[in-house]
């Protein structure tokens, strides 16, 4: 039965993703393909290199503690910061890692990035929507 509800909820979300991406109803409405491609090549690359980044900072300090007022070091594995990278990326910071020294600087330095990417696309799709609707 779980398995029939996560396989149903999963066609639920694809069938709300293919709408909102097909659906042309809205006379301003623009999708560029090779842009969100773009974006999610450039948000994977960001989430990686930051994954290596942190790994390459670990080789020198404790960059991740579970807790600030009980810190517990967290052993760094690759997977382990790659999962980081994107909870950071994505600016979800779920706390289960919280980061400590350097490891804070570009940890808001990939928060920040996480937040403007996504929003240059909007601006930039809708400067193409605008763009195409003059000519």
């Amino acid at each position: 039965m779980v398995n029939f509800l996560i396989a149903a909820t999963t066609l639920f979300i694809s069938i709300n993703l293919f709408y909102f991406f097909t659906n042309k109803t809205y006379r301003k409405s623009y999708f560029s393909t090779a842009l969100f491609l773009k974006l999610f090549s450039v948000l994977t690359v960001v989430l990686i290199g930051f994954g290596l980044l942190y790994y390459l900072l670990s080789l020198k300090e404790v960059i991740l503690v579970d807790s600030l007022s009980d810190p517990q070091t967290i052993e760094p594995t690759f997977l382990d910061l790659l999962y980081f990278s994107g909870v950071t990326l994505l600016s979800i910071g779920y706390g289960d890692m919280v980061p400590v020294g350097s490891a804070r600087f570009f940890a808001l330095l990939q928060s920040a990035i996480g937040i403007l990417l996504p929003t240059a696309y909007f601006m930039k799709a809708l400067d193409s929507s605008e763009k195409s609707q003059e000519n």
